[in-house]
C-alpha cells in the first residue's frame, strides 16, 4: 500500500499514525526527497528507503506514538561507515534529514435529529476537521437543500437517514464516536439511549432535554436492565452550563464549546493502537 493510501485508511479507522517524509539529502541516498511512508505501532507502509535510516525513522515515530506530544519532529543521520546509526552502519555516503508528522486521530460525532438544534450544531462542528455523521429518520431533514448551509464543510459529512430504526446507525458509528441524542422524538431518544449503552465501541453519549424527561428515562433504562453506573455516564443536560439560553443557536454554541472541550482533552492523551 503506498503512502496516501495509508493516511486515507488511518483516518478511516480512526488510527494514529506517523508520515515518515525524507526531506533533505545531500550526497548519496537510498531514496530521493520527498520519499514518503507511514508508520503505526503494529505496522508501516511505503518506504523512504530500508536499512538504518528507515528503522531508525520507524523507531523513533513508534516512540513519538506511544506519547502525548504531536509536535512534527526531524532528525538527521550521516551515511558514513565512520558514523555508525541506531540500527547498524550505512555506507552510502551522504546525509539524510526526517521529517516525523503525528497523524492525529480526527474527533467523529454522531448527531440523531437534525432539527433546529441539530442545524444549528452540524453548522458549527462543519467548520472543523472531524467526521460528522447525521442521522434523520425524517428524510426532508437530510435533503440536499436542507443540508445546503453545509456545503462547504471541512468536515468529512456522512448523511444516514433510517426511517425505522435510526438506532441501527449506532453500530455502523466509527470507534469513540461522540453521540448526541436530539430527535424530535422522545420514545426514539429513549430508543438510542438503550442501544447506545449497549454499543461498547461508542464515545461519551449525550442527551438534550431537561431533568424531568432525564428522570422519567433513567428509570426506563434501569428498569429495562442497564446498570446505574452505565446510565449515569450520559451526559445531561449536554453543552456549557455557563452559557444559558434556549434558542437554537445558542443551544448549538453551548454543545459544540463542550465538545472541543473534550476534543482538546482527548488529545493530550498518550496515543495507542485500536484507539
Amino acid at each position: 500500500m503506498r503512502w496516501l493510501q495509508a493516511v486515507e485508511r488511518l483516518r478511516t479507522e480512526r488510527r494514529p499514525g506517523v508520515l515518515v517524509t525524507l526531506v533533505s539529502t545531500r550526497g548519496h541516498a537510498p531514496r530521493e526527497a520527498g520519499a514518503k511512508m507511514v508508520v503505526t505501532v503494529d505496522a508501516a507502509w511505503d518506504s523512504i528507503g530500508g536499512g538504518n535510516v528507515e528503522a531508525t525513522a520507524v523507531a523513533r515515530a513508534r516512540d513519538l506514538l506511544t506519547s502525548a506530544d504531536l509536535t512534527p519532529t526531524t532528525f538527521t543521520l550521516d551515511l558514513s561507515d565512520k558514523a555508525p546509526g541506531e540500527h547498524g552502519v550505512q555506507c552510502c555516503g551522504g546525509e539524510v534529514t526526517v521529517l516525523l508528522e503525528p497523524l492525529v486521530v480526527r474527533p467523529a460525532v454522531a448527531v440523531f435529529g437534525v432539527g433546529h438544534v441539530g442545524l444549528e450544531l452540524a453548522r458549527i462542528l462543519a467548520r472543523h476537521d472531524l467526521d460528522l455523521h447525521l442521522v434523520d429518520s425524517r428524510p426532508d431533514r437530510l435533503t440536499t437543500e436542507a443540508l445546503r448551509p453545509l456545503v462547504d464543510a471541512d468536515a468529512r459529512l456522512h448523511v444516514h437517514h433510517e426511517a425505522v430504526l435510526p438506532e441501527l446507525v449506532l453500530a455502523e458509528l466509527p470507534r469513540g464516536t461522540h453521540v448526541l441524542v436530539m430527535t424530535h422524538d422522545h420514545a426514539e431518544d429513549l430508543a438510542l439511549l438503550d442501544a447506545a449503552l449497549r454499543s461498547a465501541h461508542l464515545g461519551p453519549v449525550g442527551l438534550i432535554g431537561s431533568s424531568a424527561k432525564w428522570a422519567r428515562f433513567r428509570r426506563a433504562l434501569l428498569a429495562d436492565g442497564h446498570h446505574a453506573d452505565a446510565v449515569d455516564r450520559i451526559v445531561t443536560p449536554i453543552g456549557l452550563v455557563s452559557l444559558p439560553g434556549k434558542d437554537p443557536a445558542t443551544i448549538a454554541v453551548s454543545v459544540a464549546a463542550a465538545l472541543l472541550e473534550s476534543f482538546a482533552e482527548e488529545s493530550v492523551r498518550p496515543h495507542r493502537a485500536g484507539t
